[in-house]
């Protein structure tokens, strides 16, 4: 037996789920457009510019900021750079195995990448040093602590709160060196908050952050970028389409959960 099949939810709760959802009603009581509690704790890491702790119901994922200098890319020769990368730990669910990067952790990286960079949440022309020669690059760091549904969430709340307590480190150009844990000043971001808020559909329900049981019944789930009622991104999973319907709808849904999301986050983070 794989990683992946160890623990799948059973016909028989798969069945529950679905009987629930067409009710309005979900196993731990939530409704549809209902998230689980959101903790978030900051400065988990010291060796970070920004980090946080994010604890979404059961699912825990731990994101760093760091910051390095090096050569911008040719097309953008006045701007930072940024990289995104997700690794999904073996200690957060019996279905990862180690090894290379599968599949699921490159995707989680690469929706976590739209969000934060279609936005425009960093303002990277602040982070050129010297046009065409040096400029910073951001990296943001994704790692899953306990899995339990929703991670693409749970990442992109890391990584907005990560980024808007990371402070950037002071460069020595004369000696052409990174002085860590010396700071003056904060990150340098557009006032732009992004957060990926993932819809999935179940039967004919639509709910957001799924509990893994959840998740593995979902037959389709779109992830949207948005902040403040404005879309910046948008990614498909699975293999069931939407309807034009179903996409209003949740594109009507991802409008009213990020406006409370978005005020917890910024509650806990100050």
């Amino acid at each position: 037996m794989s990683g992946e099949e160890i623990g799948r939810t059973d016909e028989i709760t798969s069945d529950s789920i679905r009987s629930y959802l067409s009710e309005g009603k979900r196993f731990d009581g939530r409704k549809p457009e209902q998230y689980r509690d959101l903790v978030i704790e900051k400065g988990v890491s010291k060796k970070a510019e920004g980090s946080v702790r994010v604890r979404l119901g059961k699912t825990e994922v731990i994101v760093g900021v760091k910051m390095a200098v090096g050569t911008p890319y040719p097309d953008s020769p006045n701007k930072g750079n940024l990289m995104v990368t997700a690794e999904l730990l073996p200690l957060s669910s019996p279905r990862i195995e180690l090894g290379p990067p599968k599949f699921e952790a490159i995707e989680l990286g690469r929706v976590t990448d739209r969000c934060v960079r279609e936005s425009k949440v960093i303002d990277l022309e602040k982070l050129c040093i010297k046009e065409g020669e040096k400029v910073w690059t951001v990296f943001i760091d994704i790692y899953s602590i306990n899995d339990d549904g929703n991670l693409f969430d749970a990442a992109g709340i890391g990584a907005l709160a990560a980024l808007k307590i990371a402070k950037v480190p002071k460069y020595d150009a004369e000696e052409d060196k990174v002085l860590y844990g010396e700071h003056d000043k904060d990150m340098p971001l557009t006032g732009i908050d992004p957060l990926p808020i993932t819809v999935h559909k179940i039967g004919n329900s639509l709910i957001v952050d799924p509990t893994k049981e959840e998740e593995d019944v979902s037959e389709a789930r779109i992830t949207i970028g948005s902040y403040n009622g404005t879309i910046s991104s948008v990614q498909k999973g699975n293999s069931s389409p939407f309807t034009s319907e179903e996409i209003g709808k949740a594109i009507d849904m991802v409008e009213n959960v990020w406006k409370e999301l978005f005020k917890n986050l910024e509650k806990q983070i100050k």
